[in-house]
């Protein structure tokens, strides 16, 4: 393997902009002994002259201006590396690749605030994808995506990411319009105890089903499932059909048509938490994504506007 050092590359071609050693040597505030030596072992590493001595100055052989041609290239791609490579590390270039969870609706707020930052840094792009929160954890650990956002608890933490919490939302009542409950201002968990949902928490993974379990399991129950069910999105339009009710975030309810209505749970507790999935070691460029998710959500979550409602 030839080892050619960026110091050599650097010395030679001052060498020859210069039109000698003793010239270059100045400029390179070095000695001329140590200047020569350099281009010596430079040349024994390629085994080829590269510049004819003499007392007016220094001529490039042929190999030379080959060798010019190639540095001068060399230095160009490496100096546009390390300058992207800062831009990438002050998170103004790159790619990063966003996950959420479909409990965490990427409208409204969101899309707005990752238009603004992208508008704002022309040289950042953003894949997005949808996933469940454990498997927003385990692509982030592997490096296939960046940054999540996930609807807690997360069952099984992994100790390798960051979990920030960065908003709570209220939680409220999917019902069809025909539904006993669609009239009232509000109504307890506890009243829900026979009702059937058409949302059940998987036994390995976390999220927004979860934690309406966990919340009815408080008031004396588990939910009763619904003949249909599910823990996506989707879950809006099982309500909207008849199957049976859910308890969903206000972000999450304010995208049901008016086919659904929504009611107000009296519970102090019930809530939801909305939280920023990172690596510890994450960069400039994921970290400043993640910050404009991160201030969207609070700032709309504080106003009841996070998907736009």
């Amino acid at each position: 393997m030839v080892m050619v050092s960026l110091r050599q590359l650097r010395y030679f071609l001052e060498v020859v902009d210069a039109g000698g050693f003793s010239a270059a040597a100045e400029r390179l505030f070095v000695a001329q002994s140590a200047l020569s030596r350099q281009i010596s072992e430079l040349e024994r590493e390629l085994q080829a002259v590269l510049l004819e001595r003499s007392s007016k100055g220094v001529t490039l052989t042929p190999a030379g201006r080959t060798f010019l041609n190639e540095a001068r290239r060399v230095l160009t791609e490496l100096e546009g590396s390390v300058a992207l490579t800062r831009s990438v590390a002050r998170g103004e270039q790159g790619t990063v690749r966003l996950a959420h969870s479909s409990s965490v609706p990427f409208a409204g707020a969101l899309p707005a605030a990752l238009y603004a930052h992208l508008q704002a840094n022309p040289g950042v792009s953003v894949d997005v994808s949808t996933l469940s929160s454990e498997q927003q954890q385990d692509e982030i650990e592997a490096g296939r995506i960046d940054l999540g956002l996930v609807r807690l608890p997360v069952l099984r933490p992994a100790a390798s990411l960051v979990c920030e919490i960065i908003s709570q939302e209220r939680l409220l009542l999917l019902v069809p319009p025909g539904h006993a409950l669609a009239r009232e201002a509000s109504v307890s968990v506890a009243a829900l105890a026979a009702e059937p949902f058409v949302s059940l928490p998987h036994r390995e993974r976390g999220g927004l089903s979860y934690r309406v379990a966990q919340l009815c399991q408080q008031h004396g129950f588990f939910p009763k499932a619904a003949v249909a069910t599910s823990r996506k999105a989707t879950l809006v339009n099982l309500v909207a059909a008849g199957f049976g009710v859910a308890i969903v975030p206000q972000s999450l309810a304010a995208m049901a048509g008016p086919d659904v209505r929504r009611v107000a749970l009296d519970d102090a507790n019930a809530d939801s938490e909305i939280a920023l999935l990172h690596r510890r070691d994450a960069g400039g460029l994921v970290m400043a994504v993640g910050e404009a998710m991160r201030a969207a959500i609070r700032a709309a979550a504080s106003s009841g506007r996070l998907a736009g409602q």
